[in-house]
């Protein structure tokens, strides 16, 4: 049987893909295996984010030809969309497949031809993809692309404009992953607040999706990835907040507590409006999880306006940060802009920034201590503990119970050790086990 192997870079879509791909394979003939084990192909599936993305791949790739010197290595994903050419040059990739084709397995896998890559900017074509490699999780693409064009970003070009799945094959893919007893589904997706757009034009909504989700008779319990504030306005909140399916978190970018900042990177919202949903979220569940992107140091943003963002998150009620040095990226707005920051001073800002996250984790944290809350336990074991996660996103630990893996459970949330993971005691109450 041939071989395969897969490494990820970047966000949780990436991942929901690669394990889409990594399906494809298997049907075809592949058995998986370790990228270090010298399978006959590699798949590189690539972020872009950053330029610090595109050096992990290359080194990740320098890397894999020390211990698997005769694999093909393939190159996919938004680092492989936007530079393909410059990953040919790579010492040991063999093929470099863009956005839209890398789902076309037959047609690329014995192709004599290098690069197999076209531009996906009028692309209507939506892939659905989930990932089921975690008996715990999984995590559903439900839209992909953009259309907001944000002066930093670099995301419409490697993936296209805003389109979605539709509601109907939505649903279908989730009574997939929970007849695999998947305790979890995370909705995921480029701007998924957007979603509704079917070859070019819009035919639902997101909330729509929602509430047919809701009415759904299945043990899985749901979680939104990062929506956009704009685009989560009070009756997704409200709804979210008062549906048994879905759990208490929301992951809403920020990138700026500065207006002047916020409206030079083009996004869509200013500090008020941020601010008016994390308070909308709060009034109606005070002990909801809310979690921010933030981005330090871009062009121009001075001493006086990074002080007023960090202001700004010190007195809003979130529970942490994903903190984001500003990074150049070709073909971009801002990278044209003056004013340009010093990486010690980028690094010293988001050092900032990122005790700022651990103190408010640890408010948060011990707000909820005493409290009783549903954990989703993972099979992950270390030193005898299991790991899990509460429904309003807090990470929790106990003594290993083979019979909690995969089962949400009732805890009290007892206390905080010294890496800041709350000690608990299930509650093995059986008429409240799923």
């Amino acid at each position: 049987m041939s071989t395969v192997g897969f490494h990820t870079f970047g966000c949780k879509l990436n991942y929901s893909e690669t394990t889409s791909i990594s399906r494809i394979f298997k049907e075809n003939g592949y058995n998986k295996t370790s990228i270090y084990k010298n399978p006959e192909k590699i798949i590189i599936n690539t972020c872009s984010v950053t330029e610090n993305a595109n050096k992990k791949c290359k080194d990740l790739i320098k890397k894999i030809k020390n211990y698997s010197p005769k694999s093909k290595i393939t190159v996919i994903g938004c680092y492989a969309q936007l530079k393909p050419n410059e990953i040919l040059k790579i010492n040991g990739v063999d093929k470099v497949l863009g956005n839209k084709e890398k789902f076309d397995f037959k047609n690329y896998i014995n192709s004599s031809s290098k690069k197999i890559h076209s531009n996906i900017k009028e692309s209507t074509n939506f892939n659905s993809t989930f990932s089921i490699n975690e008996r715990t999780r999984s995590f559903l693409k439900v839209q992909d692309g953009c259309n907001y064009g944000c002066s930093f970003c670099t995301i419409p070009l490697a993936r296209g404009r805003s389109r979605s799945n539709t509601i109907k094959n939505t649903i279908k893919n989730i009574k997939k992953i929970s007849d695999r007893d998947i305790k979890e589904i995370v909705l995921t997706g480029i701007n998924i607040g957007d979603f509704g757009i079917q070859n070019g034009r819009r035919k639902e909504k997101f909330i729509n999706l929602l509430q047919e989700i809701d009415k759904l008779k299945i043990k899985s319990r749901f979680r939104i990835s990062s929506i956009e504030p704009n685009l989560l306005d009070n009756e997704i909140i409200e709804f979210i907040l008062n549906s048994k399916k879905f759990v208490h978190h929301f992951h809403i970018p920020l990138q700026s507590g500065n207006n002047k900042i916020l409206k030079a990177m083009g996004r869509r919202y200013n500090k008020e409006l941020y601010e008016n949903r994390i308070k909308k979220i709060k009034m109606i569940e005070p002990n909801a999880c809310i979690g921010a992107d933030v981005i330090v140091g871009y062009p121009g943003e001075t001493e006086f306006q990074f002080n007023k963002t960090y202001n700004y998150i010190k007195n809003l009620n979130i529970n942490y940060l994903h903190v984001f040095p500003y990074s150049e990226r070709e073909n971009t707005r801002a990278i044209k802009l003056q004013n340009k920051i010093s990486t010690s001073k980028k690094n010293e800002r988001s050092k900032m920034l990122r005790i700022l996250s651990e103190k408010k984790k640890r408010f948060f944290y011990e707000k909820n201590l005493k409290s009783i809350k549903n954990v989703l336990f993972e099979e992950n074991i270390i030193k005898k503990f299991m790991y899990g996660f509460t429904d309003n996103y807090i990470k929790v630990r106990s003594k290993y119970d083979k019979k909690l893996i995969n089962k949400i459970i009732p805890c009290n949330l007892e206390s905080i050790n010294s890496q800041g993971i709350v000690k608990i005691k299930p509650l093995i109450l059986k008429e409240k086990v799923i």
